[in-house]
C-alpha cells in the first residue's frame, strides 16, 4: 500500500500515548508461556510482530486468552507444535524463542521448525546459534539463516563473551541458561537493552553478577504474575521527531513513555542536536522507568554522534537520519554497521530514499554523513521496513511537496496505529490503495 504525506498546513498539537513496548511484549509472551501458573498482561502491543510470538507460544501449548485489553497466559508445560512456528517478520521472536526452546525439557527428543518471511530469512542467525551450540544445542540453519530446525536436548552452562553488544543474543543465551546444567554467564562489550534482566526477577528467577556481565543459574522455576507494558520509546520517537519539526509552540505532551536508560540514546542524540525535550519522571511500571516528555519545535543542528550512544538508539537511526536531513549543518554517524542487518539494510535504504528527496549525504560502511538542508516532495519506498516507512512519513511533514511512500503497509509490523495517531495531532496522512 502507498501512504501519502502532505506537508503540514498548521502546527501539530495534542497529547499522545504511545503503544505498548514491543521488546517487553515479546519477552512477556515468552516468559508467560514458560512460567507456571497465570501471567496477566495489560498494555501488550497488538502488532504483527508481537502477535506472531504470542501465537507461537499458544501453538507450543500455552493457553492464551484475551479480554478487554488484558492477555492471560497459562503456561508451564510445552508440547511440540503440529506445524512450523511462523514468526513472520519478527527477529526478536525467532531469536528469543530459539534460546527458550533449544533445551526445554518438555521438548527434548522432539523436532521443531522456526520459519519467517523473506526479510527475516535474510537476517543473520549464526549470532545466536553459535553460543547456543556451545551449550550443546542442536540447531540447523540455511547458511546461517532461517528457517531454523531445532532438536531440543540437554544443555550445559557456559560463559559467553559476546563480540558485539546485542540484547537479542544476550536474552537468547540467558533463556537457554534457564534449562541448562550449571551457570550461564553473558559478557557484553558494551550496554544493550536490559528488559530481560529486569523481567526475570519478576518471574522469580534470580540472576547473578558476572561482572562485566550477567548470569543465570539453571534449573530455576518461573512463576507467573501481573504485568503492565509501558509505552514504547521507539514508537514514540516518531512523534517526538514530528514535534521537533512541526509542533505548535506549546508543544506535544507524551505520557507513559518507557525511558529505560539502555534505550534512551535517541533522547540524548536529539537533545545534543538542539531538541527541546522536557522529561518528567513518573512512578516506575514494574522494574521499568517511565515518564512524560514535552516536545517543542526546535532548530536542530547536525552533530557527530558518539559511537557509545549508537547501541542505545539502534532502532531509532532511520528517524535520526530523517531529522539530520533538515538540521543545520552536518551529522556524522559511525559505528552503526548493525543497521545493515535489520529488517532491511537501513543505512543503504535510508540513504537512497533521502537522496530521492534531494538530501545530500555520503553512505559509509558503518554509518553516514548527512548534509542538512531542505527536502522536496517525491516518491520513496520503505523496502518493506516499518521504521523506514514511519521515518519518511515524519520527514514528509516538512517537505516542499507531498511525499508518497510505497510499501507503507509494513508499518503494521510494530505500530498499526501510527497513521491514526499522527492524524490526531494534526498531520495529513492518507492511504492511497
Amino acid at each position: 500500500m502507498k501512504l501519502r504525506v502532505t506537508p503540514i498546513s498548521r502546527p501539530l498539537t495534542g497529547r499522545y500515548l504511545p503503544p505498548g513496548d514491543k521488546s517487553i511484549s515479546h519477552r512477556l509472551a515468552i516468559l508467560g508461556g514458560l512460567a507456571q501458573g497465570e501471567t496477566r498482561i495489560s498494555g501488550f502491543l497488538d502488532a504483527a510482530d508481537t502477535r506472531a510470538t504470542l501465537t507461537a507460544m499458544a501453538e507450543l501449548g500455552a493457553a492464551v486468552e484475551e479480554s478487554d485489553g488484558l492477555i492471560c497466559i497459562r503456561g508451564g508445560r510445552l508440547k511440540a507444535p503440529a506445524a512450523a512456528l511462523d514468526l513472520g517478520n519478527s527477529g526478536t521472536g525467532m531469536r528469543l524463542l530459539c534460546g527458550a526452546l533449544c533445551g526445554h525439557p518438555d521438548l527434548v527428543g522432539q523436532e521443531l521448525s522456526l520459519v519467517g518471511d523473506e526479510s527475516l530469512s535474510g537476517r543473520p542467525m549464526a549470532r545466536i546459534t553459535r553460543p547456543l551450540g556451545e551449550m550443546g544445542a542442536r540447531i540447523r540453519t540455511v547458511d546461517g539463516h532461517a528457517p531454523l530446525g531445532l532438536q531440543p536436548t540437554k544443555l550445559r552452562g557456559i560463559r559467553y563473551v559476546m563480540p558485539v553488544a546485542s540484547a537479542q543474543v544476550k536474552s537468547a543465551v540467558l533463556l537457554a541458561g534457564l534449562f541448562a546444567d550449571g551457570d550461564t554467564a553473558v559478557i557484553e562489550p558494551g550496554p544493550s537493552r536490559d528488559h530481560s534482566e529486569r523481567l526475570f526477577p519478576a518471574f522469580g528467577v534470580e540472576l547473578f553478577d558476572a561482572a562485566p556481565g550477567i548470569g543465570v543459574r539453571g534449573g530455576q522455576q518461573l512463576e507467573g504474575g501481573r504485568f503492565h507494558v509501558p509505552g514504547d520509546l521507539s514508537s514514540a520517537a516518531f512523534v517526538i521527531a514530528a514535534g521537533l519539526l512541526a509542533a505548535a509552540e506549546q508543544g506535544i505532551e507524551l505520557a507513559n513513555v518507557g525511558i529505560n536508560p539502555t534505550r534512551d540514546g535517541v533522547l540524548r542524540i536529539l537533545r545534543a542536536m538542539g531538541g527541546k525535550l522536557t522529561l518528567s519522571q513518573a512512578e516506575p511500571i514494574g522494574n521499568e522507568p517511565v515518564g512524560s516528555i514535552k516536545v517543542q519545535p526546535s532548530a536542530l543542528t547536525g552533530i557527530d554522534i558518539p559511537a557509545e550512544w549508537v547501541p542505545l538508539a539502534i532502532d531509532e537511526f532511520p528517524v535520526i537520519m530523517a531529522l539530520a536531513a533538515v538540521a543545520s549543518g552536518t551529522t556524522r554517524i559511525q559505528g552503526a554497521a548493525e543497521l545493515r542487518v535489520k529488517e532491511s539494510d537501513r543505512l543503504a535504504v535510508m540513504s537512497e530514499q533521502l537522496r530521492r528527496l534531494g538530501v545530500r549525504l555520503e553512505e559509509t560502511p558503518d554509518g553516514a554523513v548527512v548534509e542538512g538542508g531542505s527536502v522536496r516532495g517525491g516518491q520513496v519506498d520503505s523496502a518493506g521496513d516499518h521504521r523506514i516507512a514511519m521515518s519518511l512519513a515524519v520527514l514528509g511533514l516538512v517537505a516542499d511537496g507531498p511525499v508518497e511512500i510505497d510499501h507503507a503497509e509494513w508499518i503494521r509490523t510494530s505500530y498499526p496505529g501510527f497513521v491514526d495517531d499522527m492524524r490526531s495531532l494534526g498531520a495529513n496522512l492518507e492511504w492511497l490503495d
